[in-house]
């Protein structure tokens, strides 16, 4: 019974800890509403300047990266230690080839001066250098969180490899997947706002 009740409590922190991820999240899209409201046009203009082939190849893994680590908690409820193990090995895959295709978007930027403060947003109009300035902003948060959260499934990975995570006990899994797919979540909002904007 203690067991269970210990499971409970340490759902229900996540959740709360999830709910205040969404809050600083929330507060980037709110405050970029508030700026495309502002300067529509210059927003669009910036926007067409990002790459969506890899915008829409990150989503694509990062879904990937969803499935496997759903995939993993169920393997682990029933048991199958080796092919949890897989799949974990599978998100952490995903988590590193989006971080690589962020790495080079990122370079792309500011080999070409676009970068927060640049002189030559600086030059250009003030709606480009803030979406850039929020884009950077965003992404960059939201990069330190897959790197968070890919760091959190390996040590998860490790611990059920020594049979501390199992069938019996998987809650630690359990709420590190639900981490993953906040982070997936945010980035199907960023996706569209910054790389699909019209």
């Amino acid at each position: 019974m203690s067991h269970l009740k210990d499971d409970s409590g340490a759902k229900l922190g996540m959740w709360l800890f999830l709910f205040t991820e969404l809050l600083l999240f929330g507060g980037l899209f709110l405050l970029y509403s508030a700026y495309l409201s502002r300067y529509p046009h210059e927003f669009s203009a910036a926007g067409r300047q990002l790459n969506v082939v890899f915008g829409t190849i990150n989503t694509v893994v990062l879904l990937t990266s969803s499935l496997f680590v759903a995939m993993a908690v169920t393997a682990v409820q029933r048991g199958e230690r080796r092919r949890t193990l897989w799949l974990l090995g599978g998100t952490i895959l995903c988590a590193a080839i989006f971080m690589a295709i962020k790495y080079v978007e990122w370079s792309t930027k500011i080999l070409h001066g676009i970068y927060p403060n640049s002189p030559h947003l600086a030059a250009g109009p003030p709606g480009e250098s803030v979406f850039f300035s929020l884009y950077f902003m965003t992404t960059g948060i939201h990069g330190l969180h897959v790197l968070i959260g890919a760091t959190l499934l390996t040590w998860v990975g490790s611990k059920v490899k020594r049979g501390a995570v199992h069938g019996g006990d998987y809650i630690l899994l359990e709420n590190s997947a639900l981490y993953w797919h906040l982070v997936d979540l945010i980035w199907i909002f960023i996706f569209p706002l910054y790389y699909l904007i019209l």
